[in-house]
């Protein structure tokens, strides 16, 4: 199973049962990460971290705090597709981590990158 990746204009294959997804805020630049799996029923969040709260960036109640952050499960089905928005004010973009292989999207505003499951990655998915 593949994790596809449209961004730029071009669409990513990585072949992934799961991946991490890590940004920074653009206004309190608290830093969020989660983690997702790829599964036949499309992405699904299966834990998330925040370092800190601010901005309507509040942890849910269930959330646990520990040394690194804030720490939940996301109450979320798996998704078909999930779109991220890139603002280019954050300064960084979006870090995508497949294992130790790490890529940065959407530093710059532009189109939205889209993220989907598919055996093979097709623009249209």
């Amino acid at each position: 199973m593949s994790l596809c990746i449209a961004a730029g204009g071009k669409v990513i294959a990585l072949v992934a049962s799961s991946f991490t997804l890590s940004w920074s805020h653009s206004t309190a630049h608290t830093e969020w990460w989660e983690r997702w799996e790829v599964t036949a029923e499309g992405l699904r969040p299966v834990e998330a971290r925040i370092l800190g709260a601010g901005a309507g960036m509040e942890p849910p109640p269930d959330a646990v705090l520990k040394a690194d952050g804030w720490h939940y499960r996301p109450d979320l089905p798996p998704q078909r597709e999930v779109f991220l928005a890139a603002s280019g004010a954050t300064g960084g973009g979006w870090r995508l981590c497949v294992d130790e292989d790490c890529r940065t999207l959407g530093t710059t505003e532009g189109e939205p990158l889209r993220l989907w499951q598919a055996d093979a990655c097709g623009a249209d998915g």
